[in-house]
């Protein structure tokens, strides 16, 4: 494949760092209902599903729920996006070599719009994605689904898609989409994500030569 015709970002934990902050909240919380994990844990069992599932996993898991437990998950997780999430580092180039290639560009989420406008409004990278912006909460169908990736391409061929994910729910999608799927891993942990399909790199700098973006 060569230059792709749109690329697909994730936004949790792609373009924003804030999959961090949301775990923390999130173990903080189920402590209070009686379910005790680290943040590794946690991390493991909830990143990319959505919160409805999460409800359903940590029920499962132990922890004492109530019916109005989303909601309330949602209010706190978003005071704290609210006081702080950094881009991730090396984001605001990529997308200005995209632009400078004119390569579109979309993001599509598990999370709500409501979300992404906190999340990416205070990194400045909102009003890069305006009308471009896809969410399992609005469009009522969440990844593993791929038709929030295919939705997100509309007319766009899949194969000349191509999709950057973080977690195993997305690299699922994005290869049932029948999408090119590059797995941020800038941990060194993306052995499970490659063994998914996707192809791992570890820093934003990787993805213009990954996206044939260096070619003149």
């Amino acid at each position: 494949m060569g230059r792709p015709e749109l690329v697909i970002f994730d936004c949790d934990g792609v373009l924003v760092d804030s999959e961090v902050i949301a775990v923390r909240v999130l173990v903080a919380n189920l402590a209070r209902h009686g379910l005790a994990l680290t943040e590794a844990d946690a991390h493991a069992m909830f990143v990319g599903g959505t919160m409805a599932n999460n409800a359903e996993v940590a029920r499962a898991a132990g922890a004492d729920l109530g019916p109005d437990w989303v909601a309330g998950i949602y209010a706190e997780i978003y005071a704290a996006l609210r006081d702080g999430t950094p881009v991730t580092k090396g984001v605001p180039e990529l997308l200005d070599r995209l632009d400078t290639a004119r390569v579109p560009y979309c993001v599509a989420s598990n999370g709500s719009e409501e979300k992404m406008q906190i999340t990416l409004g205070q990194t400045g990278l909102w009003h890069r994605f305006q009308g471009a912006v896809f969410s399992a909460h609005t469009l009522g169908v969440a990844k593993p689904d791929p038709r929030l990736f295919l939705t997100a391409a509309g007319d766009v061929p899949p194969e000349t898609c191509v999709v950057i994910e973080d977690s195993p729910t997305g690299v699922r999608a994005a290869i049932a989409a029948r999408m090119r799927c590059l797995a941020y891993a800038p941990e060194g942990d993306g052995v499970a994500l490659a063994g998914l399909g996707a192809e791992v790199f570890t820093s934003m700098t990787d993805l213009p030569e990954m996206l044939h973006l260096t070619r003149a």
